[in-house]
């Protein structure tokens, strides 16, 4: 018996899963896109509505170099409840880095002073900012970065990072640390929502101090009109980029025009150590990406709460067989400007007769949109009036379904079966009866 009731909780809790999950809006669409691509992974959202509008293998493993850092950043802010605290630059984390055949970006130069969390978290950002992350994870941690790397993982795992592992702070390649294009988004945008990560993704060149002679200036040359040349985006906002041999260019980039944001993830574009020069291409990447979505996407409302959808049926009413569906409320989202309405196609997801009583705004069930065949929303739909019941159609509906019910059925074929036993029993008994009287009589 328990073995019976555990298997029934088993598939209760399946059937309400599946129920939930179905409930659950999609947003994943990629539209037709021009510009010329780089990076083996890419991967664009709008972050006004959570919209994804192009991907390119978004969950193929990636290595994500100094773009580790952000998960970096993530862990020492929720470890830090003031990022005024002080911390020592000791020798030893220097040495550490360059140990291990890193560069350092001026942290090194505060050996023996001390350096706000601040201060640490702006020289990690804005260039390459190996030294500040390892005196962030040395002080976490008290010196055992292992431990800072489970925290890292950790928190990938908590955001619901299925792609990711990491085997240290700074991003130093390991064919262990990778993550995807769709994972560094996750990690991204949980990121914005912290204290100081979008100022200071946001800022070219940052001073501990007013006297200072040598800052921290930002890698990310779609930021800095100053020193970006060619590579400058006006309307980009942030956040960082990465190169090494193996995971080539890298950029998680952010830009906002006319009220519309994006971001937009590039990982492994062309790089070659070997060569003197080589083109930022992330970067040239990203900001045709971004020119093509301001150029070329707007927020539009193609379905409106006034739109009938389709027609239900309705049982168990005298004077109304069927009622209009329309949208809970109007569909907001990202189309190209050219868009038409035959592009948008709304599918009811089930279209089962509804009983009355039905009540004028009731959730009678939901719809799937698609654009261009792809599916990428789920709105809920409602009666566009008020029904009443009939208590005799009701009732004799609801007799008929008893009657017609397969368990119905099975009972009156085990009551048919039992008495058919019964009778044969019966039967036999009389018999039996009958033959033993006459036996005595002889």
């Amino acid at each position: 018996m328990k073995n019976v009731m555990r298997f029934l909780g088993i598939l209760l809790t399946a059937a309400i899963l599946i129920g939930c999950l179905a409930c659950v809006p999609a947003s994943a669409l990629s539209f037709e896109c021009d510009v010329e691509q780089y990076s083996d992974s890419l991967y664009m959202v709008n972050l006004d509505t959570g919209m994804e509008v192009f991907s390119k293998e978004p969950d193929a493993k990636r290595y994500p170099a100094a773009l580790t850092k952000i998960m970096t950043y993530i862990v020492a802010v929720e470890h830090f409840d003031d990022l005024n605290t002080k911390i020592s630059i000791k020798q030893s984390c220097i040495d550490y880095v360059l140990d291990h055949g890193m560069s350092t970006s001026g942290v090194d130069w505060y050996v023996g002073e001390s350096l706000t969390v601040t201060d640490l978290l702006y020289a990690m950002m804005l260039p390459i900012g190996n030294d500040a992350a390892m005196v962030l994870a040395d002080n976490i941690t008290e010196g055992d970065l292992s431990a800072f790397v489970k925290l890292m993982n950790d928190k990938a795992a908590e955001l619901g990072c299925t792609g990711t592992n990491f085997t240290n702070p700074f991003g130093i390649h390991s064919v262990d640390h990778y993550t995807t294009a769709r994972d560094m988004y996750i990690m991204t945008k949980y990121a914005m929502g912290l204290p100081l990560f979008s100022k200071i993704c946001g800022t070219t060149t940052y001073y501990v101090n007013d006297d200072d002679d040598y800052p921290f200036i930002t890698t990310n040359w779609l930021i800095d009109g100053s020193r970006g040349g060619e590579y400058y985006y006006v309307y980009a906002t942030g956040v960082k980029n990465a190169t090494t041999q193996e995971a080539g260019r890298c950029l998680v980039a952010t830009a906002v025009c006319e009220g519309y944001s994006y971001i937009c993830v590039c990982m492994h574009a062309p790089y070659d150590e070997s060569k003197e020069e080589n083109e930022q291409y992330c970067m040239i990447e990203a900001a045709n990406m971004f020119r093509w979505a301001f150029l070329n996407l707007s927020f539009l409302t193609p379905v409106t709460k006034d739109t009938p959808v389709c027609e239900q049926k309705v049982d168990h009413s005298w004077d109304t067989k069927s009622i209009l569906l329309l949208p809970e409320k109007d569909l907001n989202i990202i189309l190209p400007y050219d868009y038409s309405k035959g592009d948008v196609r709304i599918t009811p997801d089930n279209t089962d007769p509804v009983s009355a009583p039905i009540k004028k705004g009731d959730i009678i069930t939901t719809a799937t949109v698609y654009y261009k065949g792809q599916e990428f929303s789920k709105i809920n739909l409602i009666a566009d009036q008020d029904v009443g019941v009939s208590p005799i159609l009701y009732v004799t509906d609801t007799v008929k379904g008893v009657l017609t019910s397969p368990w119905f059925l099975l009972a009156v074929a085990v009551v048919v079966i039992l008495f058919i036993v019964y009778v044969s029993v019966s039967s036999s008994y009389s018999k039996k009866k009958k033959r033993e009287k006459n036996n005595h009589s002889k």
